[in-house]
């Protein structure tokens, strides 16, 4: 902890009663210490021999002498296997029915004792000793499941246990949730525990607010992801492998699951990174499709203070002409920071105010905690109390309500793993929609109990339901703000069926992408930090969460106007876009940083606004495919080493490539391309990948550029959409699929699907449909990059 963390934690401390937050500590290790004795003498176990087999749909279980393993193959291509019994369900990330096994998978003998389950795109191969090799159609090995250990309590109790994996010596490693380290993950050790790190945070910082065991390996052999599906607590290490030189021998990549409990599962998909995004999304479930509104444009700050102070941050924009499509309120527009209560004496009317920025076009959203005031009276906690038979709030194994401390003081956190529980919290929205807001965005649902030193969460002892099969917070800890984030997408949507609720988390597990997205948190002023964002949006939508962003600015400390600028054009081409800054940290409005970047802003925002509908196209493709708006640069060539290890720059969709600027005085920056022609999007100029290339990155603007062929919608002069089409090289074609906006209710929208090519000495435009090819006339079509397209 630096000083200034230390310092910014005095502040917290202070602000909710220090001596409150002391008891909330001994409270905590005292109901552990009673709950969960010492694990004493432990005995460990590995699987051991193999002495039988039973063949069953999709694969079968091979007995071993001190375990089994149940191997199945999906119709999807999509491996499991647990280890003493652990089957698909139940679980948190799985999201519906169970697949169906492939009933066309044969389980034969292998050498050696062996035995392997033989799929169509896959094979997994079972050793006699226990080891689990996921293998290409042609034999390659992607994966090397080594045999798992076992340590358990000689008195009885659950199992903590190890999966050590052998990668390719040439594999990267990718993903475990949001990871400030990443996109390309290094060497080291990274926990499963979702955390607020008590300040902000810069790359250096783990565990952050989501973690998950979802673990992408991209090598020459091939792309796979390995999915661990256990919520306990658990670290995850990881060693790139090296290659022998000559006639050396390779070392290979190595990762290790630790995990203090719960079930030995896995997960692997094996294919393209966009086979993967499918496989994944039909797995845990498509990621939910924001109203398009929250596609533009947000402003958020912790200290509005009163609704005079937003409308003069709305004047602001409208004055200088600025788009907006939404502003956030947070914990200082509550009535002393109770959730569901309004602030009357400075939000004196807030459903009018909401009406009054809806009519400007501008939606309110609201912060939600689930942390509820312990207070006789106050209409959450006793509405809470009177839930089910044992009340909504989360009870130690003594039976009585666990209190922590937050912002309100001292609280009760309801057990949103309970379907009940979640059914009455959802129900509470509608005071929000009464309100006049629009979405919300849950905050402190790790869950945070503050204290002045170690582990702000709940006690690990804490009973929760867990759908009914019961549990402690060990298991229940990471999931916590999954289930909230379905309670509230649940209640909105029974609240308000003719529209998609816009909810997003600041943590979270592995399948919260059917209930919305989420953003980096407290993510530390600075130029650390402004990398991290990047990072953070790249590991987050390669996990499954296609919809986040960072708070541009970063959270804490005052930035330069340099800084500023280049967060804001970061942002302006990532899913949420939104400024935010702490409640110290001063404004973020961009005439806040002087004239020139002012203007600057302004030409990023019509950008943005200018490439709504291409990012409205990318959000319903999402929901179809699985694939996440911001990729890394490898994801059509994963074959190509040197993008693999590319952290500072992304493609957007298929059609553009990002390359922002991360540094301090930078006004030329080199990018590496992909296989194609690239055009920059400010200039016209034609660029040929693969390679390496500088290109200019002036403090007006960072380089972007198109992809030859793309097809992009764009909204025209008049509103309406136009196809923008880059050139494709000379006999070559090009295309693309564009979405229109269906509107923000549940429509089903259509995908239409573009070609590009030469005929003649003209780019024709082409649309393909079941009935047959259609020729786009020009009108609404612009093509670019004739210039360098010769």
């Amino acid at each position: 902890m630096d000083g200034r963390e230390l310092v910014r934690s005095m502040w917290v401390f202070g602000r909710v009663r220090g001596p409150r937050a002391l008891r909330s500590v001994w409270r905590r290790r005292r109901a552990d210490a009673a709950a969960l004795p010492e694990r004493g003498p432990e005995r460990a176990r590995v699987p051991g021999r193999v002495v039988g087999v039973e063949p069953l749909p999709g694969g079968g279980i091979v007995r071993f002498a001190r375990s089994e393993l149940r191997v199945c193959v999906t119709v999807g291509a999509a491996v499991f296997w647990g280890w003493d019994g652990a089957e698909v369900s139940p679980s948190y990330a799985v999201a519906g029915e169970v697949p169906e096994p492939d009933t066309r998978v044969v389980l034969e003998p292998d050498t050696e004792g062996g035995w392997r389950v033989v799929a169509e795109r896959v094979t997994v191969a079972v050793s006699r000793d226990g080891a689990v090799e996921v293998r290409t159609p042609g034999g390659v090995v992607l994966r090397r499941e080594l045999p798992p250990r076992w340590w358990e309590p000689v008195g009885g109790g659950g199992a903590r246990w190890v999966q050590r994996s052998e990668v390719a010596a040439d594999a990267r490693f990718f993903g475990l949730g949001g990871r400030a380290a990443g996109p390309r993950l290094p060497d080291g050790s990274y926990r499963l525990w979702n955390s607020d790190p008590r300040g902000a945070f810069g790359p250096g910082t783990d565990p952050l607010y989501i973690t998950m065991p979802v673990q992408w390996v991209v090598a020459d052999a091939g792309t796979h992801m390995a999915f661990y599906d256990c919520t306990w607590d658990g670290r995850v290490s990881l060693r790139e492998g090296e290659e022998g030189a000559g006639s050396g021998h390779d070392r290979p990549g190595l990762s290790e699951v630790r995990m203090s409990g719960g079930p030995l599962r896995c997960w692997v998909l094996v294919g393209s990174p966009a086979r993967i995004a499918y496989g994944w999304a039909q797995l845990t479930g498509a990621p939910a499709v924001p109203p398009s509104w929250a596609l533009g444009p947000q402003h958020a700050r912790w200290g509005f203070g009163s609704a005079k102070e937003v409308r003069r941050v709305l004047a602001g924009y409208r004055e200088r002409g600025l788009p907006l499509s939404a502003l956030h309120l947070d914990i200082d527009h509550y009535d002393g920071h109770r959730v569901f209560t309004v602030d009357r004496e400075r939000f004196p009317d807030l459903p009018g105010l909401a009406a009054e920025l809806r009519g400007q076009g501008v939606r309110l959203v609201s912060i939600v905690d689930p942390a509820v005031k312990a207070e006789p009276g106050g209409a959450v906690y006793e509405g809470g109390a009177r839930v089910g038979a044992r009340g909504a709030f989360v009870r130690d194994a003594r039976g009585d309500v666990v209190r922590g401390v937050v912002w309100p003081g001292e609280c009760v956190y309801p057990d949103f793993t309970d379907p009940l529980v979640r059914e009455w919290w959802g129900g509470l929205y509608a005071e929000r929609l009464e309100q006049g807001f629009s979405g919300v965005w849950h905050d402190m649902n790790e869950p945070v109990s503050f204290t002045p030193f170690g582990d702000m969460t709940l006690p690990r002892s804490a009973r929760h339901a867990l759908e009914g099969r019961g549990g402690d917070h060990r298991e229940a800890h990471n999931v916590y703000g999954l289930a909230m984030a379905r309670a509230g997408y649940e209640g909105l949507a029974r609240l308000r069926p003719d529209e998609r609720p816009f909810l997003f988390s600041r943590s979270g597990w592995a399948g919260m992408q059917r209930y919305g997205g989420t953003w980096s948190g407290d993510v530390a002023t600075g130029w650390p930090g402004l990398r991290a964002s990047l990072a953070l949006v790249l590991g987050m939508g390669l996990c499954g969460v296609p919809y986040s962003g960072p708070d541009v600015g970063g959270f804490d400390g005052h930035p330069s106007a340099e800084l500023y600028l280049r967060w804001f054009q970061l942002g302006a081409w990532l899913p949420l876009f939104r400024t935010h800054a702490a409640i110290d940290a001063g404004r973020r409005e961009p005439w806040e940083f002087g004239p020139e970047v002012l203007e600057h802003a302004r030409a990023a925002l019509e950008e943005r606004e200018r490439l709504r509908p291409y990012f409205v196209t990318l959000a319903r493709l999402a929901r179809v495919t699985g694939a996440p708006y911001v990729r890394p640069v490898w994801w059509s060539a994963p074959e190509d080493r040197l993008l693999r290890d590319c952290g500072d720059a992304f493609l957007l969709g298929d059609a553009l490539l990002v390359a922002p600027v991360l540094a301090r005085g930078v006004e030329r920056r080199a990018v590496r391309l992909p296989r194609g022609r690239w055009y920059d999007v400010a200039t016209g100029r034609a660029y040929e990948g693969p390679g390496l290339v500088l290109v200019d990155a002036p403090l007006s603007r960072i380089p972007v550029l198109a992809r030859a062929g793309a097809v992009v919608p764009v909204r025209g002069a008049d509103g309406a959409v136009e196809l923008e089409v880059w050139a494709p090289p000379p006999g070559r074609a090009g295309g693309g699929l564009v979405v229109r906006d269906a509107g923000d209710g549940w429509e089903r929208a259509e995908v239409e699907r573009y070609v590009s090519r030469w005929q003649g000495d003209e780019v024709r435009v082409e649309r393909v449909t079941d009935e047959g090819v259609v020729a786009v006339g020009p009108e609404g079509v612009r093509v670019r990059g004739l210039r360098g397209a010769g």
